[in-house]
């Protein structure tokens, strides 16, 4: 029963997080529209999408006694400006044609929540992590001085997504729950903004394919939004099965699967350029990664022994 519980965890991460690298392809087919649209319309069928899954699997009960814990709720809203960041950010780059720079802000992300965690709780670093964080600064400064300006994409997503993370980390919920409370909070603004904002958006990309796009009420747009909802939902909870049945450091090695699949999308799929400047950055990234890994790595290892104890 254990092996079967393991091997459908490692499935289900497995799909997780490809899922999570395939996204660039579905956002390039809303390319036409403005992110700030893209991610108004994600919010609101995100939120629809988590209330039929309560609804199917009779999570009610969760949910209100959720809504009953203020100091839950406000880190809950923290949690939802942090993501919208993230999810905004992240659109932006796909179809602004920077994808390999988002892959780049993934393969920080365990490093940028090693450093905060020192930052805010003065936790002491462990092993190659000091080294891990130095390469990876090391390879943002190379990507800085070469291209002539901050990695800012990698940057955001980075901290929004490990800031999201720090404050999911604080209240233990259901994947669906907390989704539709997050998504619950959010979701009057996206409507007031869908409502009130311009058709070309206040981001635009491309303002003369959104125009059209939406003057034209494309049929395709119309099915793709409202997936947005799944498209979001369905990873967390694959996420959220998997880790259950898994001990962290097969977690945390299956984490690269995502950014290492944008970063192929990226340069193979959508020729963007991958120059000197950005093999030495990965290159660092990558050995900083290899470092924070052994490192974790010995210290599951450590931990298990002792568990084994008598």
């Amino acid at each position: 029963m254990q092996n079967r519980n393991k091997t459908q965890g490692i499935l289900s991460l497995l799909l997780a997080y490809s899922l999570w690298g395939f996204f660039p392809i579905y956002w390039k087919l809303l390319r036409a529209l403005p992110p700030d649209r893209i991610i108004a319309h994600r919010i609101a069928w995100s939120f629809v999408f988590a209330i039929a899954l309560i609804f199917l699997t009779g999570k009610w009960t969760q949910l209100a006694a959720l809504l009953k814990r203020p100091r839950d709720l406000l880190i809950f809203g923290l949690a939802a400006l942090m993501i919208t960041i993230n999810w905004f950010v992240f659109i932006y780059a796909v179809n602004s044609g920077q994808i390999v720079e988002s892959s780049l802000g993934y393969y920080i992300n365990p490093l940028f929540s090693i450093a905060m965690g020192a930052v805010l709780f003065k936790e002491r670093f462990k092993g190659g992590q000091i080294a891990a964080i130095a390469l990876a600064a090391a390879g943002v400064a190379v990507m800085t001085v070469q291209v002539g300006r901050l990695p800012w994409i990698s940057l955001v997503l980075a901290a929004s997504f490990g800031t999201y993370g720090l404050l999911k980390k604080m209240v233990q919920t259901d994947s669906a729950v907390g989704l539709a409370v997050e998504t619950a909070m959010l979701s009057p603004f996206a409507l007031a903004y869908l409502l009130a904002a311009p058709k070309t958006g206040f981001f635009p990309i491309n303002p003369e394919a959104a125009a059209g796009a939406l003057a034209a009420g494309s049929p395709w747009l119309w099915v793709l939004l409202p997936l947005g909802g799944a498209v979001t939902a369905v990873p967390l909870i694959l996420f959220a099965t998997g880790a259950r049945n898994l001990d962290l450091s097969m977690v945390g090695f299956l984490q690269y699967l995502a950014p290492t699949l944008m970063l192929l999308l990226g340069v193979l799929a959508y020729g963007e350029p991958f120059t000197t400047a950005h093999a030495i950055c990965f290159g660092l990234i990558w050995a900083g990664l290899f470092l924070y890994t052994a490192s974790k790595m010995e210290l599951w290892q450590l931990l298990a022994r002792k568990k084994n104890q008598p």
